[in-house]
């Protein structure tokens, strides 16, 4: 099997970039079309031109117009575009529509089964929370039930209360009492002085 021989460009269209310039004018503004940037070779009377380009955001892109020669005539234009050099920024490959889709709700089917997951990790960690809370409420009862002051006798004392105070209260009482009873003698004394006065009295009257 005999492999086909290298394409041969006919020199008239390796030197028509006069012709390539002015198909570019036509469908990008001159400012954006850069130098020269070589040649490739398509078929014997078929060479695509390029040109660098100057649009913003498209790095390593050329402007390429492919001129031929059909039948001895004078080179002809055949197509003008903007196509990626080596190394160009490209676009990501393109994906149907379905597929994306079906991507898509994939996606959104994991997202709602992580979140579910994770209300049912929440809802355990509130749970032991809970019980953490009931635990700390429960020690903190026992704590408060601890400090409740007990009744304590100190030296006399009951409950802060003085029992050398209450009998020396007690013993005012007692002596308030004597000298009750001594006053309730005093008058009863008086009474008989008075009584034995006018017995006097009405014996000297006869």
């Amino acid at each position: 099997m005999t492999s086909k021989p290298e394409p041969v460009a006919d020199e008239r269209l390796l030197h028509a970039h006069d012709l390539a310039l002015a198909a570019l004018h036509e469908i990008t503004p001159a400012d954006t079309i850069g130098p020269a940037a070589g040649h490739v070779v398509e078929d014997d009377d078929v060479v695509s031109l390029r040109f660098h380009t100057r649009l913003a955001g498209y790095p390593g892109w050329h402007w390429t117009v492919t001129v031929a020669v059909v039948d001895d005539a004078e080179p002809t234009v055949l197509e003008a575009e903007l196509l990626p050099g080596e190394g160009a920024l490209l676009a990501p490959e393109w994906v149907p529509w379905a597929k994306r889709l079906a991507e898509y709700q994939a996606a959104q089917a994991a997202a709602a089964a992580a979140g579910a997951d994770q209300d049912d990790i929440d809802d355990d960690d509130l749970d032991d929370d809970d019980l953490d809370d009931s635990d700390d409420e429960d020690d903190e009862s026992d704590d408060e039930d601890d400090e409740e002051p007990q009744a304590r006798l100190h030296a006399g004392d009951l409950d802060g209360v003085d029992i050398d105070e209450l009998d020396e209260s007690g013993e005012d009482d007692e002596d308030s009492d004597d000298d009750e009873d001594e006053d309730s003698d005093d008058e009863d004394s008086d009474d008989e002085d008075s009584d034995d006065f006018d017995d006097d009295e009405r014996d000297r009257s006869y």
